[in-house]
This record gives C-alpha cells, sequence and structure tokens, in this order.
C-alpha cells in the first residue's frame, strides 16, 4: 500500500501531534520497506494559503517549511499531470467539494494510493468506496 499524505496529515507529522496507531504503522512499514511516502504538489498551495490567512502559524517561511517536508527521507512529491486535474472534476459520488480535496483524491484513485488523512470528508468519501484512506 503506497500512501499519500492530505495536508493535514503532513502538518501533524511535522508537529509530532499523535497519530492513529495504523496510520504510524503503515508508515513506518513505507520506511522499512523504503517505499515513497507521497504528498501531492497542491498541498504546498493549501499550506501557503493557510499561512496567508493566519490559520497556520509555522516557525520559518511556508516554502521553506514545505521544502524541508519533501527533503523528508522517503517523501516525495507525488505526480500531478493534467489527467489528475481533469478527473478530480469527474470523481464517482459525492466527493468532497474542496477543489484540492479532489485533487488530493484523484491523485489517489489515478495513482493507486491509500490517503492519509484526517479529513472527515475524505474518510466519508473513502468509506463510500472510492478511495482508499486510512485515518490518521
Amino acid at each position: 500500500m503506497q500512501l499519500l499524505l492530505d495536508t493535514c496529515a503532513a502538518i501533524w507529522i511535522a508537529e509530532d501531534a499523535p497519530l492513529a496507531d495504523e496510520a504510524v504503522r503503515a508508515i513506518d512499514r513505507a520506511k522499512d520497506n523504503d517505499d515513497a511516502v507521497l504528498m501531492s504538489p497542491i498541498s504546498a498551495w493549501e499550506i501557503g494559503l493557510l499561512v496567508a490567512r493566519g490559520r497556520l502559524a509555522l516557525p520559518i517561511g511556508a516554502q521553506a517549511w514545505f521544502d524541508q517536508i519533501i527533503e523528508t527521507p522517503n517523501v516525495e512529491l507525488a505526480d500531478l499531470p493534467p489527467a489528475v486535474l481533469i478527473a478530480a472534476s469527474f470523481l464517482p459520488g459525492i466527493p468532497p467539494r474542496d477543489p484540492s480535496d479532489r485533487i488530493v483524491i484523484a491523485t489517489a484513485r489515478e495513482q493507486n494510493l491509500t490517503i492519509v488523512t484526517r479529513d472527515r470528508q475524505i474518510l466519508k468519501y473513502a468509506t463510500a468506496g472510492h478511495v482508499r484512506a486510512l485515518a490518521c
């Protein structure tokens, strides 16, 4: 199971916040197997927005913070080709309305990834069977 960190998961991990045991085991397994844990480039945009709107305080600039996450061993950027962006517009069922969530979901669906998230809307969408997600 290859993992895709949602923006909220990356923030929680960076802040050393407690994570669900199953998520910790999955991330540890990926590290042990030398498998990349992926992050969508759309998360850079989300981090920028959160900082710009005063909803996230970082000890360093948003770009430097994002760069540190991506430079973490086993963490890599997921591909974000136009096909994923188009697929985000045609998700089955009732997907979340948030455009960045839709892009994360489309990335996971197109690349056969499991989303690690605390986002209730993504978890609800996963429960409906449209994407794989792991609560963190």
